[in-house]
């Protein structure tokens, strides 16, 4: 169960994390701790499922990469498999499984059209991929998700 401080610190980690030498450290202080104790508590919210990913995020295209969502139909014995192995590209930045004809979804941040279709051609001959269908980004619509813990 979530403590208020708990909360307090998940609210502060989505989007108020300092860009400093020791970003914790900064963050600490404003929360009334200390760094080590921060860590602590965050090491230990991740490992109970509360934190999945801590990380920056990038304007990716001003750093001239090129974003696609793919939607794959998989076999549904090898949806695990080909999840674990599409987690293995560094270049997929979520992957998610879906009800429907396309079960498996991923997004792919590229450096260019032939990296895309690399890592396309390899996904589509995993066992158990059926079809495989580019929708490449057009325009950037960025939502940003921040759940406010009370």
């Amino acid at each position: 169960m979530l403590t208020e401080y708990d909360k307090e610190i998940l609210n502060a980690v989505q989007g108020d994390l300092p860009i400093a030498p020791r970003p914790f450290a900064v963050l600490a202080e404003r929360l009334h701790t200390e760094e080590e104790a921060l860590v602590a508590r965050l090491r230990e919210l991740a490992a109970e499922g509360y934190i999945r990913r801590m990380g920056a995020y990038f304007q990716s295209e001003a750093l001239g990469y090129r974003g696609s969502l793919v939607a794959l139909d998989v076999a549904p014995d090898k949806v695990g498999e080909v999840a674990a192995a599409i987690n293995r590209y560094p270049s997929v930045t979520h992957n998610y499984e879906r009800r429907g004809e396309f079960n498996l979804w991923f997004t792919l941040q590229v450096a260019s059209d032939a990296d895309r279709e690399a890592v396309l051609t390899q996904v589509a001959s995993l066992p158990g991929v059926r079809r495989c269908l580019n929708l490449p980004s057009e325009k950037k619509y960025k939502i940003r998700v921040q759940f406010e813990l009370h």
